[in-house]
């Protein structure tokens, strides 16, 4: 088995140390500092739709990423590959602070979102294995069939959902996970290559004359300014607009250790499978995999047939450092254990496929995604007196694949000051408190995923409802 190397999606395009680098910022003692209209911090997702949609809009600009690893080091090339529509941090807060009709704005815009990457990759010729197959969310046992009839009926009640209830035989049916007890699909959401995805926009961008600086990290950022670090020399880039699209690693920069948590998450992929597997399995659909416990999975079919799953291990490492888990995605052994129980616990099958009767691994790695205190994804830019200006967007909390590319087109509006719909989208502007410092921090989230795994171990032994533990810590954590 394969552990880290970045992840099975880069390992899969031939390994992301065999690609060829490109150049760092120009750096030294007596470079002057870079001049741009705009300067954006992270090469994955957010800063590269960013990228793209200003310079279709405006091909005069002078757009510049900053990255301090390879465009894609990050979630964008490790994370599960769900194209969702789902809106970060729970409607029921958007509906209080907004109200119903910018709630179902807001709904409408992750749906044609899902519809504008699948038309991006087509366009600019992005092999990304992308295939609208839906979301799957399963459940196992009387708790969670009792959580996911009061989702079903949340979302059943809202316009854009387009949900379906599916009953144990249908559900199973679909996707034979043992032990469903029902499930609810809806069609927005494709599964995707993260790797492919983000290698492939990369080299949209740069044809439309967008410069990438790997190799080169950002410290610090103000309006107007990025100071770097290349090989131990600093340097500067100016801009009139610098944009922070660091997700997971914003607690890098000086003065954003605690403005979002680095959430740790880790998946491991099999084999690929048989004919007789997938034929005792299904998942024909190829749709999204979830389900609704606490400590919850995420997967998917791969276009090679194998099953890719993810989950929490160690969620948080102690001060916000995001070097032990990014650094090759190296994933510890009870970890991976873990998740090769769920796959086994979900599709008993796999056991027959090996002579000690445990499921075929592959790979494992792991990364680390941004969680607001108040668990809700934000964009936004602040204007300075000298008319420059500092930009950001993220907190997806895992929901990134189609947010950010709503946040890209979002920023573009903002950074060319235009007023439009997606400028009025309830999460632009949106600021929260930042998170306890330490030990408190460490302490909670350790505390709080304890106590969620317990919930799971209560209601996997017969528990009918939703430990009250398990809804005191989703208020402790902020995300209820």
């Amino acid at each position: 088995m394969v552990n880290g190397e970045v992840s099975f999606w880069w390992h899969r395009l031939g390994g992301a140390r065999q690609r060829q680098p490109r150049p760092a910022l120009p750096s030294s003692s007596s470079s002057p500092a870079l001049e741009c209209d705009v300067a954006i911090v992270g090469a994955g997702y957010t800063g590269l739709w960013t990228a793209y949609y200003l310079k279709r809009a405006d091909p005069s600009l002078r757009v510049v990423v900053l990255e301090q690893a390879f465009a894609g080091y990050g979630a964008s090339g490790r994370n599960g590959g769900w194209l969702t529509n789902e809106i970060t941090g729970g409607v029921e807060r958007y509906l209080a602070t907004h109200g119903q009709a910018a709630l179902d704005t807001f709904q409408q815009a992750m749906n044609e979102t899902v519809a504008e990457v699948v038309r991006v990759t087509a366009a600019e010729g992005i092999d990304a294995d992308v295939h609208l197959g839906g979301e799957h969310t399963v459940a196992r046992g009387p708790a969670q069939l009792a959580r996911l009839r009061e989702l079903h009926t949340s979302m059943a009640a809202r316009p854009g959902t387009d949900v379906e209830w599916l009953d144990a035989e249908s559900a199973f049916a679909r996707i034979g996970v043992a032990g469903t007890s029902a499930a609810v699909w809806h069609p927005h959401c494709a599964r995707i290559n993260p790797a492919k995805l983000v290698s492939g926009l990369a080299d949209a961008v740069e044809r439309l004359g967008v410069e990438i600086f790997e190799g080169t990290r950002v410290v610090s950022v103000a309006p107007g300014l990025a100071r770097t670090l290349v090989d131990g020399v600093p340097g500067e880039v100016r801009a009139r607009v610098v944009v922070r699209a660091t997700e997971g690693f914003t607690a890098d920069l000086a003065g954003y250790r605690r403005e979002w948590l680095p959430m740790n998450s880790s998946m491991v992929a099999t084999a690929p499978l048989p004919p007789q597997v997938w034929d005792a399995i299904g998942w024909d659909g190829r749709a999204t995999l979830g389900d609704a416990a606490h400590v919850y999975m995420y997967a998917q079919r791969t276009a090679d047939d194998r099953i890719a799953l993810g989950g929490r291990g160690v969620p948080y490492t102690w001060g916000s450092s995001t070097a032990r888990t990014t650094a090759g995605g190296v994933t510890p052994t009870r970890t991976v254990e873990g998740l090769r129980r769920v796959l086994e616990e979900f599709f008993p099958v796999l056991r027959s496929l090996t002579p000690d009767g445990r499921a075929p691994l592959e790979h494992a790695w792991s990364g680390v995604l941004a969680v607001p205190r108040d668990w809700q994804a934000s964009v936004g830019l602040e204007r300075a007196a000298d008319g420059t200006a500092l930009a950001w967007a993220g907190g997806y909390v895992g929901t990134g694949v189609t947010a950010t590319n709503l946040a890209g087109r979002t920023l573009r509006d903002l950074v060319l000051g235009e007023r439009t719909p997606l400028t009025e989208l309830p999460w632009v502007g949106h600021r929260v408190r930042r998170w306890e410092p330490e030990p408190l921090r460490w302490l909670a989230v350790h505390g709080l995923y304890a106590t969620y795994r317990m919930a799971d171990a209560a209601e996997a032994r017969g528990r009918t409802r939703t430990s009250p533990l398990a809804v005191l810590a989703g208020k402790v954590a902020g995300n209820h």
